[in-house]
């Protein structure tokens, strides 16, 4: 973990790569730059506020709308959605994340290099699965800090797609967070399923990787 005036990153190994978090409009990119030439792995960059240049990098670059839904209520889903508070599901979750993003570089699994058990003890950090006849079909991350909620990795494998899952694990998990505005980053086909449950697009972020 390396903390720096302007920006969060994580150095990991080949498989996990570089990630790098910018948290301050027109940080200064030398240090960035220098993380990554010498990362092991695949880089990917986050600017939320689209303000940094790091095409010198040669990394290919997309924008991705940052979304904000106000809190109040949801629907219930219409499917199985569990909060996992066991190994076996948080494998099952892992699984389901890496197959619906695709995350070649995580293959073969290795249980827990993704989603290490110590995940469920982070404060205000909770993984959500959602279930058809008993298998996981999806799955996502939730954090909630600072009276903000946030999710990240709602996934769903190809072999589930179309039948609803991605809202479902969606309305699961904001039933616990019906108190707190929720944040999330919507990809270009994700983004009417989350419009059509209250976000509203805030503002673009621009996103730098080498994948």
């Amino acid at each position: 973990m390396i903390r720096r005036p302007g920006f969060l990153a994580v150095a990991g190994d080949e498989r996990a790569g570089l990630r790098v978090l910018i948290q301050e409009a027109g940080v200064d990119t030398d240090e960035i730059t220098d993380l990554a030439k010498q990362a092991a792995g695949p880089v990917d960059i986050e600017d939320p506020f689209s303000s940094t240049d790091l095409s010198h990098l040669g990394l290919r670059n997309w924008q991705m709308p940052v979304m904000l839904r106000q809190a109040g209520p949801a629907p219930e889903p219409d499917m199985d959605v569990v909060r996992v508070r066991d190994e076996e599901h948080l494998e099952a979750a892992e699984r389901a994340v890496i197959a619906g993003f695709e995350l070649t570089r995580f293959e073969p699994h290795r249980a827990g290099e993704m989603f290490p058990m110590a995940l469920l003890d982070e404060p205000g950090v909770d993984v959500y699965v959602a279930r058809i006849d008993g298998e996981v079909a999806g799955a996502c991350v939730t954090v909630v800090d600072n009276g903000l909620g946030s999710h990240y990795w709602v996934g769903t494998p190809a072999e589930f797609r179309s039948r609803g899952v991605g809202r479902a694990v969606m309305l699961g998990s904001l039933a616990d967070l019906v108190d707190v505005p929720v944040t999330l980053t919507a990809s270009r086909l994700g983004r009417p399923l989350y419009e059509s449950l209250g976000f509203v697009a805030a503002s673009p972020a621009t996103w730098w990787s080498s994948t």
